[in-house]
């Protein structure tokens, strides 16, 4: 069954000297006050479509991870993933980095990686961000 989640924005003034609100409609969870300057320099307590994209990769990359490592009869105790989402004003996003420590009973250090990078090709934020380099750091805690 396919599923359908909802945000919006609501932008006011050009790009440099406006502001908007981004909510998060499906889940309710929030509206977050988000910039330009705040997207290209210092947050300074305003989210950005890099921190969003981040967010939603860490927890997908973390479920596939989870999943996976169940499915091969090792399921973990804890995942805890972090990701850093580059941009480069006038060029755009330029690449992915995903931190991922994990405490899995029964695994070694070889395994872990394996189903990090398995993870990393098959969560579907991954898929969706195909157009842009995706590394991964994987190591158990």
């Amino acid at each position: 069954m396919a599923t359908t989640r909802n945000a919006h924005t609501v932008w006011t003034g050009s790009l440099m000297e406006g502001e908007g609100t981004v909510s998060l409609d499906s889940s309710k969870v929030g509206s977050y006050p988000v910039s330009w300057p705040s997207r290209a320099e210092e947050a300074n307590g305003k989210t950005s479509p890099e921190e969003l994209i981040a967010a939603a990769h860490s927890s997908c990359f973390s479920m596939a991870l989870s999943h996976g490592l169940a499915g091969a009869g090792t399921p973990p105790e804890r995942i805890e993933t972090s990701a850093e989402v580059t941009f480069q004003p006038g060029t755009g996003i330029t690449g992915i980095h995903l931190t991922v420590q994990g405490e899995v009973p029964g695994l070694d250090e070889a395994g872990f990686v394996k189903a990090a990078e398995d993870a990393k090709a098959n969560c579907p934020v991954s898929q969706a961000l195909s157009g842009t380099t995706i590394t991964l750091s994987a190591s158990l805690a």
